[in-house]
Parts: C-alpha cells; sequence; structure tokens
C-alpha cells in the first residue's frame, strides 16, 4: 500500500483534483506541498492534528513538506467557520505567535537542507502594492464565483466585509507565490478550505498557462478536526503551559465513543493491519481504545514520559488503586482557609475549575460535583486541613479532576 492509499484508508481525503496524479506523486516522494497556519494565538491547538501528523506522514514518505506561517493572512482573518469578524491582531502578535508555532511544528517535523521548510506569507503579501496586486491578480477572480463559495455564502446575511472578502484571493496567492519561488506543486488543506484552495489552483493555470502542475488535496471529511480542537467551550493547546499532559490525555481519554476508532485511524501512527482488527470492539474494549488513543497522542505531543505519567494519574481515577502522584495537583496554603475549613466552591475556583462560584453552585445542584467519588449537594460544602492534609480529589462532570493538598 502506497501512502496515498493510506491516507484514504484513514479517511483523512475528502476531495482533490488531480487524483491519479497526486496518487503517483505522493506515492513516488515528489511531491512539494504546503499547508498554512494562520497565528491567531500563541499555541497549535487539537484542531491542528490532522495537518501537523500528514506533513510527518508524508514527509516520512520521501516528500518535502513546505509549513506556512500565515503572517500575512492573519492581519486579516479567514471567514471560513466564524459568524463574525475575527479580532484584529497586531504585527508583534501575529510574529510572537509564529516563533510559538514554529517551536511546536518542529516536534512533529524535521526542518533543515532537502528537508521541511518553513516560510512566512507575511514576507510578500505586505510587500504587495494594491493596484498592482489588482491588476496582476485581480482580473483572475469571478466576484459571481467567490460569492458562491461556501466560506462566503454562511456570512453574506449576517454580513461580509470587504476587508475578510479579500481573504481568497491572499490566500490564492500564497500558493501562486509558493509555485513560482518554491516549486511548491500541491496544496493541502480543511474541507471547508475547498473553494479558497481551488482560487489559488487556478490563478496559477490563468498565469502560467493550463500545463502548470498545480494540484490541491483536502482533508476533514467533516468537521472531526475543529471538533476535535475544542472541548466545554475551551480550545485544547498543544503547549503544555495552557492544557497540561495531564488534562491533554484527558481529552482524548473521554472522547466519544462513536469518535474513538475514527481518531485512532486518522491521528495516529500505529499500523494500519492493528487499527484494522480494532474495528469490531465494542463495549469495555473502546475504553482501551481511548487510553491507546489518548497515550499516544500525548506522546506525540508531550513525549512518552509525560505520556506514562498522565496514563498512571488517569488510571487512578478509572481503574483505582493506582498512583495519582501524577495527576495535577492545587495545593491549598493557610491564606485560603477560614476559621480551618475552606469550601469546595473556593477549592473549584482556586483551581480554575470553574469561572465563578455561580457556575459552581449550578454544577453542585445538577449533580455535577464529587470529592473522592462523594457526591456533594450542599453548596456550602466544606473541608479541612485535616480532611486535606491526604489529599482529596474533586471531580467535575466526567471529564475534569484535580488534587487538593496542603
Amino acid at each position: 500500500m502506497g501512502v496515498y492509499e493510506e491516507l484514504v484508508e484513514r479517511g483523512l481525503i475528502a476531495q482533490v483534483t488531480n487524483e491519479e496524479e497526486i496518487r503517483e506523486m505522493v506515492n513516488a516522494g515528489k511531491a512539494k506541498f504546503y499547508i498554512g497556519f494562520d497565528c491567531t494565538a500563541d499555541s497549535l491547538t487539537a484542531g491542528h492534528f490532522m495537518a501537523l501528523t500528514l506533513m510527518k506522514r508524508l514527509q516520512e514518505a520521501g516528500n518535502q513538506p513546505i509549513a506556512l506561517i500565515g503572517g500575512g493572512t492573519t492581519m486579516i482573518g479567514d471567514p471560513s467557520g466564524r459568524s463574525d469578524m475575527r479580532k484584529m491582531l497586531t504585527r508583534e502578535d501575529i510574529d510572537h505567535n509564529a516563533e510559538c508555532f514554529r517551536k511546536q511544528m518542529e516536534r512533529f517535523i524535521e526542518f533543515g537542507e532537502d528537508k521541511a521548510i518553513m516560510v512566512n506569507n507575511a514576507d510578500w503579501l505586505l510587500d504587495l502594492n494594491y493596484v498592482e496586486l489588482l491588476r496582476e491578480v485581480g482580473t483572475c477572480f469571478s466576484v459571481n464565483n467567490m460569492l458562491r463559495a461556501e466560506c462566503y455564502k454562511q456570512r453574506m446575511e449576517k454580513g461580509l466585509s470587504f476587508f475578510e472578502f479579500n481573504y481568497m484571493i491572499m490566500q490564492s496567492y500564497d500558493f501562486y507565490y509558493l509555485f513560482q519561488n518554491y516549486g511548491c506543486n500541491m496544496q493541502f488543506g480543511g474541507d471547508d478550505q475547498w473553494s479558497n484552495m481551488l482560487g489559488g489552483t487556478e490563478l496559477i493555470r490563468k498565469k502560467l498557462g493550463k500545463d502548470a502542475h498545480a494540484m490541491t488535496i483536502t482533508l476533514l471529511t467533516d468537521s472531526q478536526g475543529r471538533k476535535m480542537g475544542k472541548t466545554a467551550g475551551n480550545a485544547v493547546w498543544l503547549d503544555a503551559e495552557k492544557t497540561s499532559p495531564y488534562d491533554f490525555y484527558q481529552y482524548w481519554r473521554n472522547v466519544e465513543d462513536a469518535d474513538v476508532l475514527k481518531c485512532i485511524r486518522m491521528l495516529t501512527f500505529l499500523p494500519m493491519e492493528e487499527i484494522r482488527k480494532m474495528d469490531s470492539w465494542e463495549g469495555a474494549q473502546l475504553n482501551t481504545a481511548k487510553e491507546i488513543l489518548a497515550f499516544e497522542l500525548t506522546k506525540l505531543v508531550h513525549g512518552e514520559e509525560e505520556a506514562l505519567k498522565a496514563q498512571t494519574a488517569a488510571r487512578a481515577l478509572f481503574a483505582g488503586g493506582a498512583d495519582d502522584s501524577n495527576m495535577p495537583t492545587t495545593q491549598l496554603t493557610d491564606e485560603d482557609f477560614e476559621d480551618g475549613k475552606i469550601t469546595v466552591l473556593s477549592m473549584m475556583v482556586k483551581a480554575e475549575m470553574i469561572k465563578s462560584n455561580g457556575e459552581g453552585r449550578r454544577l453542585i445542584q445538577q449533580g455535577g460535583v464529587t470529592v473522592d467519588d462523594k457526591k456533594i449537594s450542599d453548596v456550602f460544602t466544606s473541608l479541612t486541613k485535616d480532611e486535606i492534609a491526604e489529599g482529596v480529589i474533586v471531580k467535575k462532570g466526567k471529564k475534569v479532576f484535580r488534587k487538593f493538598t496542603l
């Protein structure tokens, strides 16, 4: 099986422009492809996993990745999947985020001579003369076709600014520039980017002729990528300072039963022979699959040592009797106690398990908080220093745990 066939079996390919040509190039290790990352935050998220693992898979098969940092396009903001305009960032913010992305990408991709390269589209987009751009590429875009694109249609009712309307042209220009200056012959991206990506392919053909071999592949056959990137309204970050290895592990340990095998297939590097055997798993076996998924992805991002620590701590909760020393812990001080006691609400606020006492009160009233596996119903429940001295575990819902000590 070639690497392209493996991508198909793993459920990663959604749409392609020249499938036979793409198959031959990818399997022969002759693709020089790019994936773009707009740096809207100072960390990549779990939602970037498909792109990162794809680059790793293709590089291992001899293909050359170009990691495109969107220092220029981030200054506009992609309207795809948005109901409102993104916050406008400063150049300094974008540069800082780009540097953070680079450090995280180095865990997945090998950079160097004849290996992966990283470029920033700010290097060419910010120097463009607007009138010259209109004359050079503006004539290649039909406004009627642009308005039919899904990335714009979903915004038309609420309002689409001309500022964001330019995003497709900027992204298309990226492929055109990389094709001419870096020999980039292929682009990958999310399925919701299909219209933007086709714009780049068509721009190359219109400017350079029909024989210009520029190809497009989209990943994410559904909304799985975005779904994987967030939980309970919060992003699951790859930066250990923003999402601890334990919380990262717990996120994947608690994916829905219906999603676990899909995630294993799409995101891990387990051999397909091994994954095929899991297709018939059900019931308790799915919990085993979740452990496998959580361990493999935590190891990929944070290293095997941190993955083992997270696994051990998680088993202390799910299986009982295991070592909980690696569980995220909040240490309380004398100042946290009043008359020798502290409310569970105060503990949860201190550990940032909840944003406010109001949120905590609702959770307790709904039966969503336990202390050492005992559900509490009184919002004024307090614990003494003696009760906390040996350590207590507070659980919020099914997925969030914290150990508290003195």
